[in-house]
């Protein structure tokens, strides 16, 4: 029985209903990627077993979640105790959350009536709302136990007897048996012996517990290890595996970078050691390298040539380059290369890089593809990354190649980081951009990842390059694009390790140089120092220093000494400096009266460093970071020139600049480590990098390098500079914070995939070679090989500890992983998990700025800043002086960071050296912890909060406060003039931009700086913001905000784009109801924007909401608008829907007629419950009826029912249907020709043209029409019979009267049943719509009684749906979408059960990006155990089957993906691969189709499963992302609705996050529809004048009245800006907006208007109705033309038509137009905008006459405009003829001409005929037969030979060469002026013209093709037109006009008045084709004007061609 089959009870609202499940990953198994579902619920998750069984055994019945089922211990921590329940139990418990003993008894209350609830998820979100966030656990504790709480409290509170005898039998008879159950345990442990044996159970199971415990933290400290317990249980997806939490912390290694896993070094022969006083001394002898003699080095000319310019000025490639040459350049395999600092590793990455652009270059031209690839170098220190952006982007240059730094303070904008090929970068700044789903948009553009110093993987910083190297490996795997991977590093022991991580296949990529490659051999000495006194221990090191330095001097060796900071430097110069005068020993250092003693003189007059200019004279120079630009530059010179002899300087030389030494002193390796908050050892990297510099290539033999430490860490140091430190990873002290960013990202959504993640790191590379060091034991490496166990392990420990500080939910029994939106906040701005804790403990929403920092003060990241003896002095001075209070004591670590913090922003110097370290690490992070922090207020919907962090995270960096004048936020306000800015405090901020730029010169006292501040006030961002509010429903509010810049947009200072962020407030300023992002970009700075959203509406109605817009990045840049709600008036209350009955389904029998029968019984056997509670007012009844379902509830055969009453009643009636659009009347046409062809009935569809459409509807029963064309044929409804014949009126869709539509819609209604009451014919409207909200009304303008009303929920569906609301964050629209790849996939994985599946994307790119990507999600995510890829097609299809279709297919990528079994379909398709796809997907070959949102009108196929991927479009005319409109989105819903086939169909919706609660409300209430019909009146009155419909302002209000408009004014007054619901508020309004019409139009010159108030219309209004175009085109045709306006300017007046301003600009069109704009035969009017639909339109039909090929969307956008020229064409004639023009008529009539055989004027006329190209019309132009052929004609008469040999053509394409030829028109003219002789001037001339088409005698005559044009060009099918003109060439005048359609023979007579002077004139008839090129004729008629007699006659113009 299919009806039941998948249908769960908790999910369904009886039979018929709608699961609406918000937050779908909630309840599933493994939770939706990057899905920001931002839920607010977390569902009782019941795994599949557990809901198999209905009945829980008793036993069982105590425990919760997690519980130990052998310890049978009742009270465990999920579980409660029923005899611990009694009436205040509730009270008893939120006490401890809250004080107040009355607010927890109504809470209490509350939360009692919420656990009564039936469905889970309702109890859930109830809950939370109720208790909020804080009450996480106990809310859990509640849901767990819900019904065993409900039920103790409602006996205990019992009143009598009676009472707890009706609950006892209520639980007895509970279905699931849980409510007997708990009677039992009642009654069973009531007795005081069942509870002491009770209590002793428990007693001996904890003790059980206890023992085990004990023993297995005895034997793990007995082994070293940890032993797995036993029966701690937890099981990931249907594995039974058991995991152990660890204690991470004890695991991780305490050491870090200094980790010392080497227990004994060994050193090389002739090393030696010496104890020396103070110290002992090691000399390791330095590695001598022999080349082989058969090591060949290559040159660089033997490089191919396009790679020279990368290696200008080298001549060859060293040893190192030259071995790696072809695995580098050549190959494409992942690299690993370790060597020795200096060995060029530099050169082998460009090698690399060099590969890539090797496979971008574009074939003939040698340019590269530049946008097809990114290069990624991945750098440990920032000075580092700036030498290789200035290295590479100096050499890459020539190739166009642009290298920008990516690190962490300077951010690229989306645009620059879009033009950059090469990104430098820092780990941590990558790992942060690949965290966020938005930076994918170009990461996954990366093709060459270059990991730098990879050694890296030792120091505490590894952990970030483990990440992203297994990020970027998954990733290949799962999407199949090829990313490289190189590393680069100094020689390490376990080098393969890494080459392993690395997936670097040994063979071909793993390359490792020992030191002997080193170009200058190291001889190593290390001096371990055994002093303990700090001073002396200080001296000895100056002592040591001075002597290597005075050894190396006797050599003339310069040396470098490296120091760890900068005031460091200074010192130890000075000591040595101070030394060597002490000793008489300068000599050494520089000869006095030398060369350098006398340049160094020279030089001490620039310096401006004072530590320096002591020191310089004498030999000695210090170098740092801290030293101005021009003092290092300065002393890199001398130090490279050899003038000074000894440097001392910090690692920042050693990074950033390349100056080599014979000797490097490494002095002391203790550096202070703020972030640790004390003395550290250097780490390995930089010792590395600091003896890398030690010996110069060109002239040493061999470098010194000598480490001074202390005696302890000797060790330490010789094992890592001789290769005896092996990498190890530190991954496990981070991996709780590296887990929850894989799990917000998506990669891992459950513990199977995290265990499997892990495998990817270098930690799983390690512990498999290591294992006893990550604390594994022997034995359990033995039993688990791959250790899966230990990776479960350490899996299982991190996503604990995340759940505990709520940054994830982890499902212990289905092992599901998701992220929580504090998850999120923590992954994206690199927070860890302790600091999220603390902030979701202590954060609350009214903090203040000191209540702030102090939270602020107390972030985890902060715990290792201790305050030390001596800065307390420091800190209690500024204490003092920093502006918010500090309420600590300063020897509060909290308070020290507060204080730095505080200073930092002040600006304040400090002393201290460690003070000033620890305040760079305390601003490092501020920036991104107040970020952190304003995300999660703003989750939180925190309104004071969110303002207070997003204030203070711009505070920290911009450093200024804001009590400070917002211009400090500019660089290079002086300090004076901003603080007499600060002092007139008087004159407020807002008022500066009045003031003229003397005023404001005056005011800081500096004239000068006038229009500088002038400059800065005016560049300032501010905007200008007004709102327009209109109220939906009475809980929902529209905010439209019209927001203009006010500035002057800056890109020097304001960067591309100004990032704002829109908040709506309550009255309080305490919630945030809405919240958005505008981007304000430098492209638009000057224009005006749009924002659309919807807010809810507070219950009781607050007096105002709040709107402000704040700047993301500027401090103040601030506007708040007041949104008052005195005067609303909130709509109606919307009466209920219909309630639907419980009857019996009509079975098809009852519509009775046998042939009625036919229809449906072999379709279906029964009505559905709607069809049959329907039925009778339909068919046994002729009232006007309203049936609002939701899609997909068979309303279709309601409309049927009401056909067939019309055939039963009336056997001629005729009845029309009216659909929304052209495709979904073209579905009804093609099925309701299918159904009624069997009972003799004609259907046909209107096509849009007037006089054929009248002939359909004459002759047609059941004619289908759009709203348009029934508007353009039913406004001459009194003329028109057929019109008035109609007895039956169907209008489907009825919903879309909201929507673009609707105007029209509403009109054709109100004119039908104003038509149907003023015949004698009764009509019978039918309404078919969605579930309206306001159907009452609706019904009530349409005429239908109450009883024939039916207006259903939404939730009421034959077949019930579930409906999934997924949300995303991400401001960036394409991040977003693709965010929702993976998620797509698992929505299809999850919800399908292998059934249909239809997605819906945005756009037509989409749709194939979406196809691809579910098919490589399928082939990596989706393998089975056989490694076999996933696929979607039908269960009896296989891929070879679907071959044969896909090579029969165009388009590429769908060839691609249709063997997968997905096929998507677009608009610009072809229509056989549509039409092949759609077969597929419907006889089930396909599983999966994906289409563009707005095909879900186009095809009439369901799915049991539908996608709505994102829920917004991007609208090139607005510059801006637009939301789907309701309609749309209720179509698309009803498509996942499969009756007789489905018992359920599902639907998953994924939305922005602020677009989620909106969509929530409108697509599971009723939708309410307003009027549009206020903004489109114009041409429907002037319709009405036209026809006389209208003919005073009474009339035009009459009219109003009867409209839906009218009905709703009084209903939702505020929508239409009435401020009241009285009649004269209404006739007021009324009257105002027919006046303002009726005055457009008779400015426009379409009607006049007398005083009285009669309109009568004009010859303007009369063409635009004829030719249904708005007025406004009219109006701009009749101000454009004139009479010179030849055919380019009639183009241009025709593409500017207002019918084309909805044509659609897609995102990136722009560059495309643009192109195509290059190669236009007339260039396009100076100042286009390639954004505005007018000039799209022009380009596309001169791309039209020039038959350019275009992209699929562009052809179907070009088709639309080539459709609707032709009309506007014809009214331009028109209006030009009325002017007596003739020369611009016949232009346009050449237009016409061009449009529909796409050609220009100018072209050959033989271009039109088929499949002719220029080379056939060249060769014909060239043929030298007796005639020339230059006409179509010519062709007909050549012999077939010729012919043949002319065109060279197939025969399928002679044959339509020939059916064009013999339709081409063959025209006679003949012709006669009436009383030729006696014509006089100013007289009325009279000329007859018949035309007769010239046809073979024996041709039969099919009249219905004849007059048909043959233009394969043209979108239409189209008949000839012809108009016969009389003109006067000379002067250019136009006499008289007629335009005709012929068919064989056709006779009209031309009528005009005689010119007024007398005399000979030779005019001209014309007769011109509409269609075709090349068969226009003309005649001259000589017409003789004698002298009239004085008494004119009547003037008597010829009137406008109107004949139809």
């Amino acid at each position: 029985d299919t009806k039941n089959e998948g249908m769960h009870d908790e999910e369904l609202d009886d039979e018929m209903g709608v699961a609406v499940v918000f937050d779908d990953s909630d309840e599933e198994q493994d939770s939706d990627e990057d899905s920001e579902v931002d839920e607010v619920v977390e569902v009782d998750e019941r795994s599949d077993e557990d809901s198999a069984s209905d009945v829980v055994p008793s036993s069982q019945m105590d425990k919760g979640e997690g519980a130990d089922l052998d310890d049978g211990e009742g009270g465990q921590a999920g579980g409660i105790n029923v005899h611990d329940i009694d009436a205040h139990w509730l009270q008893r418990q939120l006490s401890k959350f809250i004080d107040d003993a009355d607010a927890s008894v109504q809470i209490a209350d509350k939360v009692f009536s919420v656990l009564e609830l039936q469905d889970v998820r309702e109890c859930e979100n109830k809950l939370l709302s109720t208790l909020g966030f804080d009450m996480f656990d106990f809310i859990k504790l509640l849901l767990d136990n819900r019904f065993k709480i409900h039920a103790c409290i409602r006996l205990k509170r019992a009143q009598s007897d009676e009472e707890r005898r009706n609950i006892e039998a209520d639980l007895l008879a509970d279905p699931s048996g849980e409510g007997a159950m708990i009677l039992k345990q009642l009654h069973s442990n009531a007795s005081a012996e069942n509870w002491t044996k009770d209590r002793m159970s428990q007693m001996a199971s904890k003790a059980r517990r206890e023992a085990k415990q004990l023993n297995n933290m005895k034997a793990a400290k007995e082994s070293g290890t940890f032993v797995e317990e036993e029966d701690a249980a937890l099981t990931t997806e249907g594995d039974a595996e058991e995991a152990i939490e660890l204690d991470l912390d004890s695991l991780a290694f305490k050491e870090g970078a200094h980790l010392m896993s080497n227990k004994k070094v060994t050193l090389p022969d002739k090393s030696w050691r010496a104890m020396k006083r103070g110290y002992e001394e090691v000399h390791v002898p330095a590695v001598r390298s022999i080349p082989s003699s058969d090591e060949k080095l290559v040159p660089i000319a033997d490089l191919p040539e396009w790679t020279h310019a990368a290696f200008e000025g080298m001549n060859k490639l060293n040893r190192v380059q030259s071995k790696m040459c072809k695995a580098a350049l050549f190959s494409s395999e992942n690299l690993l290369l370790c060597a020795p600092t200096g060995a060029g590793k530099t050169n082998v990455a460009m090698l690399t890089m060099l590969n890539i652009l090797g496979q971008h270059r574009k074939g003939g031209d040698e340019s590269l593809d530049l946008s097809g690839f990114k290069i990624v170098y991945v750098a440990p220190m920032k000075a580092l990354v700036q030498e290789v952006v200035k290295n590479f982007g100096k050499r890459l240059s020539s190739y166009g190649v642009s290298v920008r730094e990516l690190s962490g303070d300077s951010s690229l904008t989306r645009h620059q980081i879009s033009e950059t090929q090469v990104l430098v970068t820092t780990p941590e700044k990558w790992d942060v951009i690949t965290r966020k789903g938005d930076g994918r948009a170009y990461t996954q553009l990366v093709r060459l990842i270059i990991m730098d110093e990879i050694h890296l993987l030792h120091d505490e910083r590894g952990p970030v390059l483990e990440t992203i190297v297994s990020r970027t490996i998954r990733q290949v795997e799962a999407t199949q694009e090829p990313v490289r991977l190189v590393g680069l590093s100094a020689t390490l022991p376990n080098y393969q390790d890494v080459a392993t991580f690395l997936r670097v296949d040994p063979a071909k990529g793993m390359f490792f140089f020992d030191h002997s490659y080193r170009p200058v051999p190291l001889q190593q000495q290390f001096l371990g120092i055994t002093e303990k006194n700090a001073f002396k221990r200080f001296q000895l090191q100056n002592e040591i220093c001075y002597e290597k330095a005075v050894l190396q001097r006797r050599n003339s060796n310069q040396m470098l000494i490296f120091v760890h900071s900068r005031a460091e430097c200074g010192k130890t110069a000075k000591a040595l400096r101070d030394l060597a005068l002490e000793r008489d020993n300068l000599s050494n250092f520089v000869r006095e009266g030398g060369a350098t003693h006398e340049i160094l003189k020279e030089e001490l007059e620039t310096v401006k460093n004072q530590d320096l200019k002591e020191v310089l004279s004498y030999g000695f120079a210090i170098h740092h970071a801290g030293m101005v630009r021009s003092d290092r530059e300065l002393v890199e010179d001398l130090f490279a020139d050899r003038h000074i002899a000894v440097l001392v300087c910090t690692a920042t030389l050693a990074w950033g600049v390349n100056l080599p030494a014979h000797a490097v002193i490494i002095k002391g390796t203790q550096v202070y480590d703020p972030a640790k908050g004390k003395w550290t050892e250097l780490s390995p990297l930089d010792v590395l990098q600091m003896l890398g510099r030690a010996g110069r290539p060109q002239y040493d033999s061999e470098g010194e390098g000598i480490i001074l430490t202390a005696h302890s860490e000797l060790q330490y140091y010789m094992s890592l500079t001789n290769l005896q430190l092996p990498v190890e990873s530190q991954l496990i002290g981070c991996l709780p914070n590296h887990l929850n960013a894989e799990i917000v990202l998506g990669n891992v959504q459950s513990i199977k995939e995290a265990v499997d993640w892990l495998s990817y790191s270098f930690l799983y590379v390690r512990m498999m070679r290591n294992p006893s060091l990550y604390g594994v034991s022997t034995k359990a490496m033995k039993e688990d090989p791959l250790l899966k166990q230990r990776r479960l392990d350490l899996v299982h420990s991190a996503a604990c500890l995340l759940e505990k500080s709520q940054l994830i939910r982890y499902d212990r029994r289905s092992g599901s992983l998701q992220a929580t939106p504090l998850g999120r906040v923590a992954s994206h701005f690199y927070v860890s998990h302790e600091s999220m804790a603390t902030y979701n403990r202590h954060l609350r929403p009214t903090m203040t700025d000191i209540e702030l920092l102090r939270l602020f003060a107390t972030s985890g990241e902060f715990e290792h800043i201790h305050v030390r003896q001596e800065e307390k002095m420091e800190l209690s001075k500024l204490a003092a002086r920093v502006p918010i209070p500090v309420k600590e004591s300063t020897d509060e670590p909290s308070a020290k960071v507060n204080i730095l913090l505080q200073a930092y922003i002040s600006r304040l110097s400090l002393d201290g050296f460690v003070l000033a370290a620890d305040m760079a690490f305390i601003q490092q992070s501020a920036a991104r912890i107040m970020r952190a922090l304003f995300e999660i207020s703003l989750k939180r919907g925190w309104a004071q909060l969110t303002k207070l962090t997003l204030a203070f995270s711009n505070m920290v960096s911009s450093r200024v406060w804001r009590s400070q004048s917002p211009l400090r936020q500019f660089k290079g306000v002086p300090e004076i003039v901003a603080r007499k800015l600060e002092r007139k405090s008087d004159i407020e901020w807002s008022r500066y931009a009045d003031l003229p730029p003397q005023d404001l010169g005056e005011l800081v006292g500096v004239p000068k700086m006038g229009r500088t501040l002038h400059r800065l006030v005016h560049q300032f961002p501010k905007l200008e913001v007004t709102a327009h509010v209109q109220p939906i429903t009475r809980s929902m509010l529209r905010i439209e905000l019209t927001v203009t810049p006010d500035f002057e947009f800056d890109v020097k200072v304001h960067d591309y784009a100004i990032l704002f962020h829109v908040f709506v407030e309550d009255v309080n300023g305490d919630l945030t109801l809405h919240h958005e992002t505008f981007t304000l970009k430098s492209v638009s700075a000057e224009e005006e924007h749009t924002i659309m959203f919807s807010v809810p509406i507070l219950d009781p109605l607050p007096p105002q909401y709040f709107v402000r817009l704040i700047s993301d990045r500027w401090l103040h840049s601030h506007t708040v608008l007041p949104i008052s709600f005195r005067h609303l008036i909130l709509p109606a209350k919307f009466p209920p829907p219909t309630e639907l009955l419980d009857l019996q389904p009509l079975p098809v029998t009852s519509v009775g007629n046998k042939a009625f029968v036919s229809l449906y019984e072999n379709r279906i056997k029964e009505f559905n419950p709607i069809q049959t509670q329907t039925f009778h007012e339909l068919f046994k009844t002729d009232h006007n009826c309203l049936v609002c379902a939701p899609a997909g509830s068979g309303k279709t055969v309601c409309g049927e029912f009401a056909i067939l009453r019309m055939f039963s009643t009336e056997s001629r009636g005729k009845c029309v249907y009216i659909a929304p659009g052209e495709d979904s009347a073209e579905l009804v046409c093609e099925k309701w020709k299918k159904i009624f062809t069997d009972l003799g009935v004609t259907v046909s569809k209107l096509t849009g043209e007037t006089t054929p459409d009248l002939k359909i509807l004459a002759n047609s029963q059941i004619t289908i029409s759009t709203v348009q064309q029934w508007d353009m044929l039913s406004r001459r409804w009194k003329q028109r019979r057929a019109v008035q014949a109609v007895s039956l009126f169907i209008v489907d869709e009825l919903h879309l009267l909201g929507g673009h539509e609707g105007p029209t819609m509403e009109i054709i209604i109100s004119r039908m049943r104003y038509m149907s009451s003023q015949t004698e014919g009764k009509m019978r409207i039918i309404g078919l719509s969605a579930s309206l909200a306001n159907a009452r009304e609706i019904g009530e303008w349409m005429g239908v009684a109450p009883k024939s009303l039916f207006n259903f929920s939404p939730k009421v569906r034959p077949v019930p749906l579930e409906m999934y609301l997924q949300s995303f964050d991400g401001n960036s629209f394409s991040g977003r979408l693709l965010a929702m790849g993976k998620p797509v996939y698992n929505a299809v994985t999850r919800h399908s059960d292998r059934k249909s599946v239809i997605i819906f994307v945005p756009s037509r790119r989409q749709a194939q990006l979406t196809a691809i990507d579910l098919m490589t999600h399928g082939e990596t995510l989706g393998r089975d155990a056989e490694g076999n890829g996933k696929n979607f097609l039908g269960k009896s299809v296989t891929s070879c089957e679907l071959e044969g279709f896909s090579n029969a297919l165009k388009e590429p990528a769908l060839q691609q993906v249709i063997t997968a079994g997905i096929g998507f379909i677009h608009e610009g398709m072809i229509e056989k691969d549509r039409t092949c796809i759609l077969d597929l997907y419907r006889n089930g070959s396909l599983g999966v189709l994906v289409c563009p949102f707005d095909m879900c009108w186009k095809i009439d196929d369901t799915a049991h499963l539908v996608i709505v991927m994102g829920t917004e479009y991007y609208d090139g005319r607005e510059k801006r992302h637009i939301d789907y409109s309701i309609a749309d989105m209720l179509q698309m819903m009803g498509k996942a609705s499969r009756p007789l086939v489905d018992s359920n169909g599902k639907c998953v919706i994924m939305c922005h996050t602020p677009k989620k609660e909106h969509l929530k409300k409108l697509l599971y209430e009723p939708l309410p529809v307003e009027s549009h019909l206020d903004h489109f009146l114009h041409d429907h009155l002037n319709s009405e004048i036209v026809t006389q419909t209208i003919c005073n302002m009474q009339d035009a209000v009459d009219y109003i009245t009867w409209t839906l408009l009218y009905r709703r004014l009084t209903k939702n007054p505020n929508y239409y800006n009435v401020q009241g619901t009285s009649n004269s508020h209404l006739s007021e309004y009324i009257s105002e907006m027919v006046e303002t019409v009726l005055g457009d139009l008779e400015e426009s010159k379409c009607s006049e208007m007398t005083d009285e108030g009669e309109v009568s219309p004009l010859n303007l209004g009369m063409i635009a109705a004829y030719y249904y175009i708005q007025y406004t085109t009219v109006e701009l045709i009749a101000s454009s033309v004139t009479a010179k306006t030849k055919i380019r300017g009639i183009m241009e007046i025709l593409s500017a038509a207002s019918e084309f301003a909805s044509l659609a600009i897609r995102q990136g069109e722009e560059k495309s137009l643009r192109i195509l704009a290059n190669g236009l035969t007339h260039k396009l009017p100076e100042n286009s905008l390639y954004n505005d639909p007018n000039i799209k339109s022009l380009i596309l039909l001169q791309s039209h006459f020039s038959r350019k090929p275009l992209s699929s969307d562009l052809r179907s956008d070009q088709s639309k405009v080539v459709g609707e020229s032709i009309k506007i064409i014809q009214a331009i004639v028109d209006v030009i003829s009325s002017n007596g023009w003739l020369k611009p008529a016949l232009a346009a009539m050449e237009l016409s001409q061009m449009v529909v055989q796409g050609l220009w004027n100018k072209d050959s006329v033989l271009m039109q005929i088929p499949h002719f190209t220029k080379d056939i019309v060249n060769r014909c132009e060239a043929y030298e037969g007796e005639e020339p052929i230059e006409s179509v004609f010519d062709i007909l008469s050549l012999d077939d030979e010729v012919r043949n040999d002319l065109l060279r053509l197939p025969d399928h394409k002679m044959a339509d060469v020939a059916v064009f030829c013999n339709n081409y028109p063959n025209i006679d003219v003949s012709f006669e002026v009436h009383d030729a002789d006696d014509v006089t001037a100013g007289d009325a001339v009279q000329i007859s013209v018949q035309l007769e088409r010239e046809m073979d005698e024996d041709e039969m005559v099919d009249e219905a093709s004849l007059g048909k044009v043959s233009a394969p060009l043209f979108p239409k099918e189209k008949n000839e037109g012809w108009w016969i003109i009389i003109g006067d060439t000379k002067r250019n005048v136009l006499l008289s006009l007629k335009r005709v359609s012929l068919q064989q023979k056709q006779k009209l007579k031309l009528q005009f008045m005689a010119p007024d002077e007398a005399g000979d004139y030779e005019l001209t008839l014309f007769c011109m084709s509409d269609s075709y090129l090349g068969c226009d004729q003309e005649y001259s008629v000589p017409l003789s004007v004698a002298v009239g007699d004085s008494d004119d006659d009547d003037d008597d113009d010829s009137s406008h061609s109107d004949d139809e």
